[in-house]
């Protein structure tokens, strides 16, 4: 099966896991609506889910959705700047608009096969800078470790500022057993101490064999690019740039409250929420967390009293904004900029 047709299927397959939640969402979403016509005594010729959730995409104060758009733009700026820190330590000093174009074109990438855009993303910059992709990746996981631990602090605070409102969510719907958590740990444990051994084992080997060979050459490229964090020259640099990221992603969502009347009334802790419940969703392996996104924006935004049919357009108005405006539009500019800005700058050099 050559790539391609790997790259089609893992498409259709992903592209349809999301498509399924979201159309499940919206159906259960549509059948309640109608229950609520007509108990309200609403005509059903008057009550389309559709027509309101076009209608309250209609009334989105535009100036909000420009200002999140900033503000997604700023987060990979500052992406890009700590990412160049981890490749300063190897001597590469890699151009901002490179590191910016390549983050951004991986966006774009994801959106049409989950995680595919972590290589799209080393390969560019790659490509483009003259770096090992080895050691490029090493640093792309190095930069996804310090977002997972930055997730996991986002979810501890929302624990802290909302114990109450997690308390009540755990309790209606659960949020993962005992059993699964062991699980998740076990494989964690067992994947550390597998990479343990296969850098032992490539860092000492002696084989002369070709394949030995080059697996100890990507490995220990790989392995630079990943310890590098310990030798990036301004710590505390790297430290605001992971904080700013982190900032930037919240004031996307609680931001957007202020652009539909239903969450205008929403504070801050419950934007903090609705971020973390989202940043969850977007972990699912679905195109831009299609479908996931929506049903935990939507369950978050229900604890605050905000209403189902509310609080899906919300999740939409978000989602759609980030993904359109965000991933598409600046993907495709940088897609189609990178080959010129390169160009250029080899017919300087």
């Amino acid at each position: 099966m050559n790539s391609k047709l790997k790259s089609a299927i893992k498409l259709i397959v992903f592209l349809s896991i999301g498509l399924f939640i979201l159309y499940f969402l919206y159906n259960n979403l549509e059948a309640a609506y109608q229950k609520e016509c007509a108990l309200n005594n609403v005509p059903s010729e008057g009550c389309s889910f559709k027509d309101k959730v076009i209608n309250d995409f209609k009334s989105v104060k535009l100036i909000w959705i420009v200002i999140i758009s900033i503000f997604f733009m700023l987060s990979n700026l500052l992406r890009a700047l700590r990412w160049n820190q981890f490749l300063d330590t190897m001597n590469y000093k890699p151009s901002v608009t490179n590191s910016l174009g390549a983050i951004m074109v991986a966006y774009l990438a994801n959106l049409a096969i989950p995680r595919i855009g972590e290589v799209i993303r080393a390969g560019t910059l790659a490509k483009n800078e003259k770096i090992p992709v080895e050691k490029v990746m090493g640093t792309i996981v190095l930069d996804r470790l310090l977002d997972v631990i930055s997730l996991l602090i986002c979810i501890g605070l929302a624990f802290i500022f909302a114990f109450q409102t997690f308390k009540d969510y755990n309790e209606e719907h659960g949020m993962m057993n005992a059993q699964l958590l062991y699980i998740l740990i076990g494989i964690g444990v067992a994947g550390l101490i597998g990479l343990l051994l296969l850098n032992k084992f490539l860092s000492q080997s002696i084989s002369q064999n070709p394949i030995v060979k080059k697996l100890q050459s990507l490995w220990i490229g790989f392995r630079d690019g990943l310890i590098s964090v310990k030798n990036v020259k301004n710590f505390p640099l790297l430290i605001f740039y992971s904080v700013g990221i982190w900032v930037c992603y919240y004031l996307m969502t609680y931001l957007c409250f202020f652009a539909f009347a239903p969450t205008a009334h929403l504070g801050p802790i419950a934007g903090f929420v609705a971020f973390v419940f989202g940043s969850l969703g977007i972990v699912f392996p679905a195109p831009g967390g299609i479908g996931s996104y929506q049903y935990l924006v939507s369950q978050a935004l229900i604890l605050y009293g905000v209403n189902i049919f509310d609080a899906f357009s919300f999740s939409n108005i978000v989602f759609i904004s980030i993904n359109i405006i965000g991933n598409i539009l600046f993907g495709f500019f940088f897609f189609f900029y990178l080959p010129i800005y390169n160009r250029k700058r080899l017919q300087q050099s």
